[in-house]
């Protein structure tokens, strides 16, 4: 018998790359152009400098930092050290990022330029090491020597992710590197990522590793292509500049679709990849006929991101494009790496395939976390006989195919018939003058509740309440037409998701 084995890491993409990649552009990221030789070489100086720092295998190390080189950097950097990457949330408050820091044990924290005076008065007041992008960086890389401490346990803690804390504190996520090395595998084989690839960042890379991208466009030698905010008119420059794919929310997928900057739309096709709540088919046809092609994935913070992708069969191209349109809204099946989902009524039971019976989808595999860090009353509360409980309503389609119907929480209940807040927003998105809505349900002394609808109008568009309603019901039922409509601005996580919390304690203001 041949001994033969390696744990499963994302450094070993890192090592793919800078061997069989090493003159090709890795990064861009403003006027910092690097090669993979390059860029592995700065990765394993930046985990001499941490141990020089006084990190050991274990620890834990903060990133505060724009999607850039330094956080490309760090997100093997930290792995090559042994360490713990801790990504943190940018757009979070002081006191939310002091919260983080502090639960998760962190011990030093890198940042970007952006960044630098927040992330000092955190080190200064919790007494943290610190590496800032610019001169100590730089000066912290050249001293450095090259330095790397084997993975032996790839199930081993990689990283803890913080979810967007909706609804309470965050829970830290925990992930381990087998599930980073194979969710990175699904996702180049899914976008079909290759050397040519460029990657436009418009996806946070805080957010459950950029859904593994940092790792995935690495292993497939691809040039990452940095994005430090969300600017429409450069997003568009970029994408008539080469770029080939970019993974977004469908709410930053309709400001680009909005932008003035789109025109006629790209010169080329462009891979879209989605997730994080459902696109309208409204939504996907505009996308389609601006040249960008947007593959549907599901996921979440505790799946390692895109957990399930809405696969495309080539014997539906023969569909017409509402057809299309449709079926690329669903969530689609188990990723390439990731075990057939379930979806169970409330005894456990797999509801029908029929696309009809509604149960709340469960999740098993390599890349469902370890846990909740620190917090095993939720980590129990979430598991169902070792399947992860998602807290979402599906069906299931006769052809294996998961579709969303809505929450849990957001189901809303009038008169004893449920409502599904998903199929009423996908109503109202087909109104032309819609840009996007969120539904959510409104105590009712006679109906117990009722729903209310939130909308944000496309630029110069106009439309009345009265239009609206009519317009959904010619397409649902009428106790499902919303009650109430306002217009205006749709509050967001910083993530890109609807706040529909918020939206409930405004439910009550009158429509205009």
């Amino acid at each position: 018998m041949i001994e033969s084995y390696a744990s499963l890491t994302p450094v070993l993409l890192l090592d793919r790359a800078a061997q069989s990649f090493a003159e090709r552009t890795a990064v861009v990221d403003g006027d910092v152009v690097l090669t993979y030789r390059e860029f592995a070489a700065r990765c394993e100086r930046l985990s001499g400098a941490l141990i020089e720092a006084g990190i050991r295998p274990g620890d834990r190390v903060g990133a505060l930092c724009s999607n850039s080189h330094v956080m490309l950097e760090v997100h093997f950097g930290a792995l090559l050290a042994g360490a713990v990457l801790v990504p943190m949330n940018t757009r979070l408050a002081g006191a939310e990022l002091a919260y983080v820091l502090k639960h998760s044990g962190a011990r030093l924290l890198v940042t970007t330029s952006e960044f630098a005076a927040a992330g000092a008065a955190l080190a200064d007041s919790l007494e943290l090491g610190m590496l800032a992008e610019g001169e100590a960086y730089e000066h912290a890389l050249t001293q450095a020597e090259p330095r790397r401490v084997e993975t032996t346990d790839e199930r081993a803690l990689m990283s803890i992710n913080y979810t967007s804390g909706t609804t309470g504190r965050s829970k830290g996520v925990m992930y381990h590197h087998r599930g980073a090395f194979l969710q990175s595998v699904a996702m180049a084989y899914h976008t079909a990522l290759q050397p040519g690839t460029k990657y436009l960042w418009t996806l946070p890379m805080f957010h459950c590793h950029g859904w593994s991208f940092p790792f995935a466009v690495t292993g497939a030698g691809g040039t990452h292509v940095c994005l430090r905010s969300i600017d429409l008119a450069r997003i568009w420059e970029e994408i008539r500049g080469g770029a080939t794919h970019f993974s977004a929310a469908p709410t930053v997928l309709t400001m680009i679709a909005d932008h003035a900057a789109a025109g006629a739309g790209a010169p080329h096709p462009v891979a879209v990849t989605t997730g994080g709540a459902p696109p309208t088919p409204t939504l996907l046809e505009r996308m389609a006929a601006l040249n960008l092609h947007v593959t549907h994935a599901y996921g979440l913070t505790e799946t390692f991101g895109p957990v399930m992708v809405n696969q495309w069969q080539p014997e539906w191209d023969e569909r017409s494009a509402g057809e299309r349109a449709s079926m690329t809204a669903r969530q689609g099946i188990a990723n390439l790496i990731a075990r057939p989902p379930r979806v169970v009524d409330a005894e456990g039971r797999d509801v029908a395939d029929d696309g009809i019976e509604v149960g709340e989808l469960l999740i098993r595999g390599n890349d469902v976390m370890l846990g909740y860090y620190r917090d095993e009353e939720s980590t129990r509360a979430a598991s169902h006989e070792g399947w992860f409980r998602t807290g979402d309503l599906a069906v299931m389609h006769p052809d294996g195919y998961v579709e969303i119907r809505d929450r849990l929480k957001d189901v809303i209940i009038s008169g004893g018939e449920n409502i599904a807040s998903v199929e009423v927003e996908r109503a109202l998105d087909s109104h032309p003058a819609v840009s996007e809505s969120a539904v959510v349900g409104r105590a009712d002394d006679h109906w117990g509740q009722v729903p209310v609808a939130f909308v944000n109008l496309r630029p110069g568009a106009e439309v009345t309440v009265g239009e609206l309603q009519d317009h959904v019901r010619t397409q649902l039922a009428r106790y499902k037409v919303p009650k109430v409509i306002h217009f205006g601005e749709l509050p967001k996580t910083t993530t890109g998701k609807v706040q529909k919390n918020v939206l409930r304690t405004s439910g009550g203001k009158d429509a205009r």
